[in-house]
């Protein structure tokens, strides 16, 4: 059975993680809650849930993704994949084992969970999210032939894969970063449509017309640079 890692970035998730932690797979080897500066009792919920907690001080999105590939990277044997998924319990964790099938039965390199409209429950995206991901993924499609349709957060890697990217980005750029040195690196990939739930509590991006803008700027920024590339 493949090895497989599961990576979560949290922040104030103190309601839902519990719950994403105790409806991921049971197969999965470990499951690692990145805390990016939380006040309330997220650490204590995913401790008791059976997460490896790790705490980043930089804050950012990718800043604790980041944190979590380091500390995968030290231990003494590798994974064989690794899936990232929000501590808001806005996806369907459960979903896990459909999206890192291509990989498996496929040997493909990089799976994104793909929110479509029809598994989408009313309200779970609004309306400047749905528009930036339309942008994004028309700009991908023009610039670089990409078939992407979302830069979902629910997404699978080939370990060996991810190291090859070098992420960089410590914000929310990072999920488009991803997709970008994908397709430029030539590697394989594809969508598996999943459900997608209004999350519990208020989201750090789409919810702020701050982070709304800020995101947006990221992820147009890292599309234009590759672009010149």
């Amino acid at each position: 059975m493949a090895d497989i890692k599961v990576i979560i970035p949290a922040i104030n998730e103190g309601d839902s993680i519990g719950k994403v932690i105790s409806e991921l797979p049971k197969h999965v080897s470990e499951i690692i809650v990145v805390d990016n500066g939380s006040t309330d009792n997220t650490m204590e919920n995913a401790k008791k849930a059976g997460a490896t907690v790790l705490t980043e001080t930089r804050t950012g999105y990718g800043s604790a993704c980041l944190c979590g590939i380091n500390y995968v990277g030290q231990q003494s044997k590798a994974p064989d994949i690794i899936v990232f998924i929000d501590g808001d319990y806005s996806d369907y964790p459960e979903e896990l084992d459909k999206v890192v099938a291509p990989i498996l039965e496929n040997d493909i390199d990089f799976v994104v969970g793909a929110r479509k409209k029809s598994l989408r429950e009313p309200g779970s995206m609004t309306p400047q999210q749905v528009f930036g991901n339309k942008l994004a993924t028309f700009l991908m499609k023009i610039l670089f032939g990409a078939r992407f349709t979302d830069l979902g957060p629910f997404r699978a890697i080939k370990y060996e894969k991810l190291k090859k990217l070098e992420m960089q980005d410590t914000t929310y750029g990072w999920t488009v970063e991803m997709q970008l040195k994908v397709l430029r690196k030539n590697m394989s990939y594809t969508e598996i449509p999943v459900r997608y739930k209004r999350r519990i509590g208020v989201s750090k991006v789409s919810g702020t017309v701050k982070g709304t803008i800020f995101a947006g700027i990221k992820i147009m920024g890292w599309i234009f640079k590759y672009s010149l590339k």
